[in-house]
């Protein structure tokens, strides 16, 4: 591993060799070799085993070439680690058996401690012999907001009644839960760090569910906290539907500011910039929609060459997609995206 992969590079606002490119959810779902390991283990245990999770954040390095492996795991993973009684029902996803509705609920949460993630950290270490030196190796953690959310929910949600009830109708108790998350979230990315990777990004999946005032409000603090805490390696912030965030995202401490398909990215950084014009000029990620690659190379070849063209208003762009890799999609059509890119 060096200092020199490209999408470190970009990740720093320098000229890479070329545009770096990686996927949101490109380790499993759409690729056969990961069905077929993954087949008979359920999700959670295979994010414990080091020799699966090496495998599984290999495979899309071996068929697509691209510049980072995002290291296998799952959003839940430090919480159930700790101790949290949940599990990942198919069809569903995460389910919490006992959701936080009192103060008393904070207080029985548990920390979590850097032995109870120690096969993350094998598996990371498994990956530092495997992996070829231009592809960064990518850290990963779900952002306090998003946890805290499946947490008070007690599964996945489409309008956060509880979440925003909670944390409207009772802030107290609403700062202690994420301040709370905000320690197993930083516990889990030095874990990762102490262990070798090379970047990390922390996901805020749902974050765009909220207005900007009550982001600034309830969940850039606790965002903030967990990535003011780190200091050595380029720290990558995304979520969905958050175009009216970016400029509090990047606050937050965001190196790389993720952007998804809903605007173009020369509009993302032109709102950046006008938000903290006193800042350097800001780096991106992003941002085609996984949709795209259903309707044909043709329609991805124009969409690519104009993300890649909107990107260069930016100090640096890593592609990526707006958000993850479709469970159904053709591994060719990424493969020869790929191929794409690196030829710009």
């Amino acid at each position: 591993m060096t200092s020199m992969a490209p999408l470190l590079v970009a990740a720093r606002g320098g000229t890479p060799s070329h545009t770096p490119v990686w996927f949101m959810r490109q380790a499993g779902r759409s690729l056969p070799e990961y069905r077929a390991l993954r087949q008979g283990t359920a999700m959670l245990d295979a994010c414990m085993d080091p020799e699966m999770v090496c495998e599984i954040t290999m495979q899309p390095v071996r068929r697509h070439g691209v510049d980072g492996a995002i290291l296998f795991s799952d959003i839940v993973v430090p919480l159930k680690a700790a101790g949290v009684d949940l599990d990942i029902v198919a069809g569903t996803g995460p389910v919490v058996a006992n959701p936080v509705r009192t103060i008393e609920d904070v207080r029985k949460l548990p920390e979590l401690h850097a032995e109870q993630v120690q096969p993350v950290a094998d598996a990371i270490g498994l990956l530092l012999k495997e992996l070829p030196q231009q592809v960064a190796l990518i850290g990963f953690a779900g952002a306090p907001f998003t946890l805290a959310s499946y947490l008070v929910e007690g599964g996945p949600s489409k309008n956060h009644e509880r979440t925003k009830a909670l944390m409207h109708g009772n802030p107290e108790l609403w700062h202690a839960l994420l301040a709370k998350i905000a320690d197993v979230t930083a516990a889990f990315l030095h874990a990762q760090l102490d262990a070798g990777v090379q970047a990390v990004q922390l996901f805020d999946s749902w974050a765009g569910a909220l207005s900007e005032r009550d982001y600034r409000e309830f969940v850039l603090p606790h965002s903030k906290r967990v990535l003011e805490t780190i200091t050595t390696v380029p720290r990558i912030h995304f979520g969905v539907g958050t175009g009216e965030l970016l400029p509090a995202m990047r606050e937050a401490g965001a190196d790389v500011v993720g952007v998804d398909w809903r605007i173009p990215l020369d509009v993302a950084v032109q709102r950046l910039e006008q938000a903290a014009p006193q800042l350097p000029k800001p780096v991106v990620q992003g941002n085609l929609d996984p949709a795209l690659f259903f309707a044909g190379f043709d329609a991805v070849e124009r969409e690519v060459r104009r993300i890649h063209a909107e990107g260069k208003a930016a100090a640096g762009h890593i592609f990526n997609l707006g958000h993850g890799v479709l469970p159904d999609t053709d591994p060719e059509i990424i493969t020869r995206t790929v191929e794409l890119i690196h030829s710009l």
